[in-house]
């Protein structure tokens, strides 16, 4: 019992990989095809994600809101629930009853598809994110450049809602964000192939195992600080929510969306939350790699602290104006991105 407990905690890859393997062998002795239990084990493993993916988002909308009523001498949620731990869940609950409303001139089928676009480009970057040992769906090759072709992947969701809203606001806050993640893109590529050449892979596993034990956010410090501004900026949150902009666009591209079809949109921002605190751990935090304790709890500590410094910065710098916003991408993160990437090309092969 306890060498399966320590297995279960400390070597989850020798432990599924057995389970796989006598899996596999009972099923191909009963003369079923193989592809079938494989298919069985990814609808499983697509389960388990979804489930953390709510579970999760509820807990980092709760987290936020604490975070943010301290910075502000305030008690935040602490009526439902210990703590206030059941306060998202009324909140999803209160959601879930309303109308859900679609304007008379909207683009009804694009309006209605827009944020399961959105949800699902965020659930397909979970596939990639190394949990722990063995605790990845799949470990592609080519896992960096998956993360940032599939991370582009929402703002088409978010311009089609803002498009066929048929709103001014709603379609200004749309083409904002797509104009900002295309912006934003270009300076997190260059940062992540800096990462990519001191690993010599581009697998999310290779380089975790490849990192010191403190990760590359010491050797890349400014690669790191690059990475979290970039992120920031790609998932619209504040500094950098122009497409949102309560303040100048309503709210911008879900100015006309209601009840579970908004939550779609709310429970992609804060998915995207943990992903962008999951992936800054993973590459430049050494992942779940740590002593003494289990790798999923490494894992979790270095991304909550990563996105602790996200929501820090949201509830203390005011939001950018947008020319502002486009100016600092260009002039300001691309030639940062650009040395950094020189400098790294140049220790690497001199090393």
């Amino acid at each position: 019992m306890g060498k399966f407990l320590y297995d279960l905690f400390y070597n989850t890859d020798t432990l599924l990989g057995g389970w796989s393997a006598s899996a596999h062998a009972a099923w191909a002795a009963r003369g079923a095809p193989t592809v079938i239990l494989d298919i069985l084990f990814q609808l499983l493993a697509a389960v388990a994600v979804s489930l953390f993916l709510v579970l999760n988002a509820l807990f980092i909308i709760w987290f936020e809101r604490k975070v943010a009523a301290r910075m502000q001498l305030r008690r935040g949620p602490n009526r439902v629930g210990k703590f206030g731990l059941l306060q998202t869940l009324a909140d999803t609950i209160k959601l879930l009853i309303k109308e859900d409303i679609v304007p008379d001139a909207a683009d009804k089928p694009v309006f209605r598809v827009a944020p399961f676009v959105v949800l699902v480009a965020t659930f397909l970057l979970f596939v990639v994110l190394p949990f722990g040992k063995g605790l990845t769906a799949a470990d592609l090759n080519v896992g960096v450049v998956y993360f940032l072709a599939i991370g582009s992947l929402s703002v088409i969701g978010i311009l089609a809602g803002g498009w066929a809203s048929n709103n001014k606001f709603s379609l200004m806050g749309g083409m904002r964000s797509a104009a900002q993640i295309v912006s934003y893109e270009v300076p997190a590529v260059l940062t992540l192939l800096s990462v990519s050449m001191l690993a010599g892979s581009l697998k999310m596993g290779d380089i975790v195992k490849a990192q010191p034990v403190y990760g590359y956010a010491l050797l890349q410090p400014v690669g790191f600080l690059l990475f979290l501004i970039a992120s920031n900026a790609e998932i619209n949150r504040a500094p950098f929510d122009l497409p949102e902009s309560d303040s100048e666009l309503v709210s911008g591209f879900v100015t006309e969306y209601s009840a579970m079809r908004f939550a779609f949109f709310f429970l992609a921002e804060y998915t995207n939350l943990f992903l962008a605190g999951a992936f800054g751990a993973t590459l430049f935090l050494g992942g779940w790699r740590g002593p003494l304790l289990p790798p999923l709890v490494w894992f979790l500590i270095k991304s909550y602290i990563v996105i602790f410094v996200l929501v820090w910065v949201r509830w203390t710098f005011p939001r950018l104006r947008v020319d502002h916003l486009m100016q600092f991408s260009w002039k300001v993160l691309l030639p940062l991105a650009l040395l950094n990437l020189l400098v790294t090309a140049v220790l690497v092969k001199v090393l």
